[in-house]
């Protein structure tokens, strides 16, 4: 049996097999890690995601909302989604299909307090979400029918 592991094994174990995807991005939204789950989830390998933009996973309709609040993000310093908020978007993988994620933020800080980046821990809640969004639709339907024998 080997020692008690150094918190930087602890720290790579855990990004490594959370069961969430784990992707980090400097201030310039460049991916710096990118963990198993998030190959799994977006169909990218690290070594193909590594150095791309996070435009790979934004769809290009959100893309330039998505770059406003990024940036805002940078620049403040603050956000809402790092204190238990979650943040709901459309995603896209790499063959191109639409998926439905919601994650927090943690900002990356230097020693100075200066935002580096973030961390962002991702849950794909597609079946989710198509599940609410047929049952929305059969409320409307139900609504609507009852409307129209009144």
């Amino acid at each position: 049996m080997s020692g008690p592991l150094s918190t930087d094994d602890l720290a790579q174990r855990i990004v490594a097999e959370a069961g969430d995807a784990i992707i980090v991005a400097d201030r310039e939204g460049t991916i710096r890690l990118w963990n198993r789950r998030a190959e799994e989830m977006f169909g990218y390998l690290v070594a193909e995601a590594l150095g791309q933009s996070l435009d790979i996973i934004v769809p290009e309709r959100h893309r330039q909302r998505h770059w406003e609040g990024y940036r805002r993000v940078m620049a403040t310093g603050e956000t809402k989604y790092g204190r238990g908020e979650l943040l709901s978007v459309p995603a896209v993988r790499r063959d191109g299909s639409r998926i439905s994620v919601e994650f927090t933020i943690t900002l990356l800080k230097d020693a100075a307090g200066q935002v580096e980046g973030v961390a962002a821990i991702m849950r794909d809640v597609t079946e989710r979400w198509q599940q609410e969004r047929a049952l929305r639709d059969r409320l409307a339907e139900l609504e609507s029918r009852l409307a129209a024998s009144s």
